[in-house]
């Protein structure tokens, strides 16, 4: 997700995909969610970030970041953190 506050922390990594992404005009909250947030409301607001992630153009690139980056939280590319790190714990 191109509009956290973690993007802007790592700017030795390309990030010019942000400009393309579908989340570009969504607000955060979708995809960052509150400290505490309950079971019911998570899965809710999680499947609306992943449904505008899902036509994307950028979602490989926007993915891609979030690993090499290691964000960890929020939806990255159509994967929450718990995804990533299963992802990277498959392949590592």
């Amino acid at each position: 997700m191109p509009n956290g506050r973690q993007a802007n922390r790592q700017s030795g990594l390309r990030r010019e995909w942000r400009f393309h992404a579908s989340c570009r005009s969504v607000s955060p909250d979708v995809f960052f969610g509150p400290d505490g947030e309950r079971y019911g409301p998570r899965i809710r607001r999680e499947r609306e970030a992943k449904r505008i992630c899902s036509s994307c153009l950028v979602l490989a690139d926007c993915r891609a970041y979030a690993e090499e980056s290691r964000e960890g939280f929020g939806i990255w590319g159509g994967a929450s953190e718990h995804e990533r790190r299963a992802l990277i714990g498959a392949v590592g």
